[in-house]
């Protein structure tokens, strides 16, 4: 499969990472030209960041194999890494509430800067701030993000950004210094249905530009290449027996110690009215009308006792 300077292609055959709890994804197979709108669908759980992150060289795969740039992985990971990008992936890249749309912008031009080799410690010339500034302005056009719509212009704080404006910017900082492949996770979380459109749109303006697009969603466009994930059938089918095993002995195991608790006030309750002329009859049933209800010591000690016993039958049963 071919690749170009601007896009990344991607082939990948039953690829998938095991972690220490078991299998994040596994099986995925894609094909797709530099260029592509991939879009990953797939349940929550299911491995959808993992599949990202792991394209993108930020996680190790372990079973399988797969190229991104004629790139083998996980042999070559680093150079993957360097290659591509990652956008509005929560816990890993996220915007900063409090910083304004002017200072991201001038944060990841600044890490551009440094990581092409430039040393932070040189005055930047004319020439380089307009490069920089050239940079910036292509990035916010290529993702339709125009600052004179902002409440404050540049000067707007991520918290009063739209969620749409929000993922506009988090898609200019990712593509901002080119790479060939960028990773877009939760593209349509929280949006109106004419929202979702305008987000895919927008990483179909930047397909456009060469880069390939991989990004996950719960509604793909028919346009894109589409890859479904889908828990580990094992862990699937290891859930669905336990939630049946579960079902089927917590009716009995309920049901038993609670009959004599029941059945006891209506045996109790001519006892409890006897004639005080009989105090040895009428002793008896009024210190166990109180446990009956669960508020004499020993009965209550009593009680709880076959409930202990119920839970731990219960859970042997579980465990066998």
């Amino acid at each position: 499969m071919n690749t170009t300077r601007q896009g990344a292609a991607v082939d990948a055959r039953g690829i998938g990472v095991e972690g220490p709890r078991g299998w994040a994804f596994r099986g995925i197979d894609i094909s797709a030209e530099p260029g592509a709108l991939i879009a990953v669908q797939g349940s929550s759980g299911s491995g959808r960041t993992c599949l990202l992150l792991a394209l993108t060289g930020r996680m190790r795969i372990t079973a399988g194999e797969a190229t991104v740039a004629g790139l083998p992985l996980p042999k070559r990971i680093g150079t993957v890494r360097s290659r591509t990008a990652i956008a509005h992936v929560p816990g890993v890249v996220e915007l900063e509430p409090a910083l304004t749309v002017a200072e991201h912008l001038k944060e990841q031009a600044l890490l551009g800067h440094r990581f092409q080799g430039l040393s932070a410690s040189l005055p930047w010339g004319r020439r380089q701030k307009e490069a920089t500034r050239a940079r910036i302005d292509a990035a916010l056009a290529v993702v339709g993000l125009d600052p004179a719509s902002l409440v404050k212009g540049l000067r707007t704080a991520v918290r009063d950004l739209e969620r749409i404006e929000a993922l506009r910017l988090s898609v200019a900082l990712g593509i901002m210094h080119g790479p060939q492949l960028l990773a877009v996770d939760d593209v349509d979380l929280k949006l109106s249905a004419a929202e979702r459109a305008e987000a895919w749109e927008l990483l179909r303006g930047v397909t456009r530009t060469g880069i390939t697009v991989v990004a996950a969603g719960s509604e793909a466009p028919a346009d894109a290449v589409l890859v479904r994930t889908t828990p580990a059938p094992a862990a699937a089918d290891t859930a669905a027996a336990d939630t049946a095993a579960a079902d089927t002995i917590a009716a009995p195991a309920a049901k038993t110690p609670e009959a004599p608790a029941a059945e006891a006030p209506a045996a109790e309750a001519p006892a409890a009215e006897a004639p005080a002329a009989k105090p040895a009859a009428g002793k008896t049933p009024a210190a166990d009308a109180p446990g009956a209800a669960g508020t004499g010591t020993e009965s209550a000690t009593h009680t709880g006792t076959d409930e202990e016993e119920a839970a731990d039958a219960f859970a042997e049963t579980g465990r066998a």
